[in-house]
């Protein structure tokens, strides 16, 4: 059976490849010759030769979709839709008509051929028309005066090219039919009656004459404007697609049919024949499902000597690689990092009224203009601004300020308050390319002050479900002085990952504490490095409330689990400070970003500038209270829109989707 397992190894990899691998099996890495088959080329002995590509004579070709139908606009879709095609190259690009919004007199109509024209002359390799309703249905101004019998058809085939054709490229033939003759017998032309959607003699004619010429082709393709294969799906077509289609069939070489029309993608395969109706390029698209086929996208269709691949890309997917120089890659993340500096805080009355002018501003720290707009909102809508959104652009170095009105009337403290937002949309601008930042949502600076403590009607605890879940309290508002001090929480984990953090303040500094898999631990940060207790069999428990407190004495770190010792290391020396926010479930990156979130619930939360626990064991409170030795102290029961709540947690904030749930 040897040789059979020889032939299917060398109808894998390939003769050269088969002999490489079995001088390696058999003389060892340094015993086969050095491999030279004149289209694979090393210096290295042993090495198995990789299987190459067919050299086959293969192509690819883009079909675009509808222009017309919608918004005078959408011929910038078709613009980019040109850029986006000349980057990736393909040998001709196909329409399946619709080019102009027509129904109109010549005059609009040469206009609206010379637009579609102009967008399409930097094109940088052949394209081929097809005839639409849009492109032929005339209307004068005067609805009094009839049609001319050929309607824009003349005109169309001056400007764009013949009603039906064919041509050949390589191995393939382009077969291009017309779906909107006039009936002989009316003189009605329509796309809502069957009997209006039958083709001509003379072009039936012609068909099969084509058919016969290109009978020995491997790969034919044809394309129309109707999707007439769809019987009355979307529009009364009838039956007439059927005769075609039994010659389709028994020409036995077509491998794809293309049509649009209907706006929205749709594959109907049959009797090996792929049916293929596409969106649109700048047409009217509702946008219903995208991921449905309901989009501007155009196909991309892969012709081999044995096989046809097609895929579909949307619009504004293909990028170009020369716009992303070193600059661009550098500088475009800094302003995805931009906080916008609140001249003042947003003063929120005791009645829950505000009436403010508030002023914000931010500084371009990138070498390229920035396109600013900022969208004010709130999901409350009692809050009103005047404007409601700002724009403009900002010179590098230079700062872009920014005023609105805030307003909101008294009497409404209650659960359908929701704070003001801003939404933040940037864009960095070079001379050939813009480059949009994802959108950021930014709150004004609250003063919370006047409203005075708060007295929940429930105990909450905070609710995370990782990404970027978790409660951030601002460096400036925590003051806790270097020496002793005690962190601990309630934590109910869902799951333990290998790093998360659960209160932490680190990064080089600072303090935390942190769980893992196989344990937890504490880190302080101590003349210069990390003093670390920790334990690796103390793994926190799913499903259920756990005490976790770390102590740092002036002489020793120690970490507690549920009111027992785990852990414990000498430390000692003056903390190492940062200006990095506070996170409650999760880490805080060097950017003062969250990372290494929890997945569960955290309660109950304090930060004391004292030595709260001595000794191997001690009962921990299910619920903390404040005394002179609090710093922070997190009850996780109340808040005001994403603000917490509550004694010692001034500047608490809930972060990405974290929320306040029962517990």
């Amino acid at each position: 059976m040897l040789w059979k397992f020889l032939l299917v190894v060398v109808g894998f990899v390939g003769c050269d490849a088969l002999g490489a691998a079995l001088a390696q099996d058999e003389g060892g890495t340094g015993d086969a010759p050095v491999v030279d088959t004149g289209r694979f080329l090393t210096s290295r002995k042993g090495s198995l030769t990789l299987p190459l590509p067919d050299e086959e004579d293969s192509f690819f070709f883009m079909v675009y979709g509808d222009r017309t139908g919608g918004p005078a606009s959408g011929v910038a879709l078709l613009r980019q839709a040109v850029q986006e095609t000349n980057l990736i190259g393909p040998d001709l690009v196909m329409t399946v008509g619709d080019l102009v919004n027509g129904y109109n007199e010549p005059d609009a109509w040469m206009r609206e051929m010379k637009e579609y024209q102009d967008a399409m002359a930097p094109l940088r390799m052949p394209w081929f028309p097809v005839a639409g309703n849009h492109d032929i249905y005339y209307r004068s101004r005067d609805r009094s005066v009839p049609a001319p019998p050929e309607e824009h058809e003349a005109r169309y085939e001056m400007h764009f090219g013949p009603l039906w054709y064919a041509f050949q490229h390589k191995s393939a033939w382009f077969i291009v039919l017309y779906t909107d003759e006039v009936n002989p017998e009316t003189g009605e032309r329509s796309f809502q009656k069957p009997e209006d959607q039958r083709m001509s003699a003379e072009q039936l004619a012609w068909l099969d004459q084509t058919l016969e010429v290109t009978k020995d082709a491997p790969h034919v393709f044809v394309f129309c404007h109707h999707p007439r294969w769809t019987g009355n799906d979307h529009t009364p077509y009838g039956d007439d697609w059927d005769r075609l289609h039994r010659r389709f069939v028994e020409a036995g070489n077509i491998k794809g049919v293309f049509a649009g029309h209907i706006h929205q993608m749709r594959y109907d395969p049959k009797d090996g024949i792929e049916y293929f109706a596409l969106a649109t390029i700048g047409g009217h698209q509702g946008g219903v499902v995208p991921e449905a086929g309901y989009l501007h996208c155009y196909d991309l269709v892969t012709v081999r000597p044995d096989r046809i691949e097609r895929a579909t890309l949307p619009l504004g997917a293909v990028m170009d690689p020369r716009e992303i120089t070193g600059r661009v890659s550098l500088e475009a993340p800094k302003l995805a990092e931009i906080v916008p500096e609140w001249a003042a805080p947003l003063r929120l009355a005791p009645d829950g009224s505000v009436d403010q002018e508030i002023e914000f501003a931010f500084t371009n720290p990138v070498t390229a203009s920035v396109e600013v707009e900022a969208f004010f909102l709130s999901n409350d809508p009692r809050w009103s601004f005047s404007p409601d959104h700002l724009h403009g652009t900002v010179a590098p170095g230079e700062t872009f300020q920014g005023s609105v009105r805030v307003q909101r009337p008294a009497g409404s403290m209650d659960g359908g308050l929701s704070l003001a937002m801003m939404d933040l949309d940037l864009q960095y601008l070079t001379e050939t390319a813009r480059f949009t930042i994802p959108r950021r949502r930014h709150y004004p600076t609250l003063d919370l002050l006047a409203l005075g403590p708060v007295t929940p009607m429930d105990e909450r605890v905070l609710d995370l479900d990782r990404g970027d879940d978790c409660v951030v309290v601002k460096s400036e508002n925590i003051e806790l002085p270097d020496g002793p001090f005690t962190l601990e929480t309630w934590v109910h984990p869902d799951r333990v990952a290998d790093r998360q953090g659960l209160v932490c303040k680190t990064e080089r500094s600072g303090y935390g504490l942190f769980a893992n898999s196989k344990g937890l631990s504490f880190f302080v940060h101590l003349d210069g490095k990390y003093v670390v207790a920790e334990n690796v069999d103390g793994k926190l428990a799913t499903g259920r409330w756990s005490h976790v407190a770390g102590v740092f004495d002036g002489s020793e770190a120690r970490l507690y689990l549920d009111g027992k010792e785990i852990a414990a290391k000498p430390a000692s020396g003056s903390r190492t400070t940062n200006n990095l926010d506070l996170i409650v479930g999760g880490d805080v990156r060097y950017d003062n970003r969250p990372t290494d979130t929890l997945d569960g619930r955290i309660d109950e939360v304090r930060l004391s500038k004292s030595v709260r626990y001595e000794g191997p064991e001690f009962t921990p409170a299910r619920r903390f209270l404040a005394d002179d030795d609090t710093v922070l102290l997190m009850h996780m029961d109340a808040a005001i829109g994403h603000f917490l709540r509550g004694d010692h947690t001034l500047g608490a904030t809930l972060h990405g989707a974290a929320r306040l749930s029962d517990q």
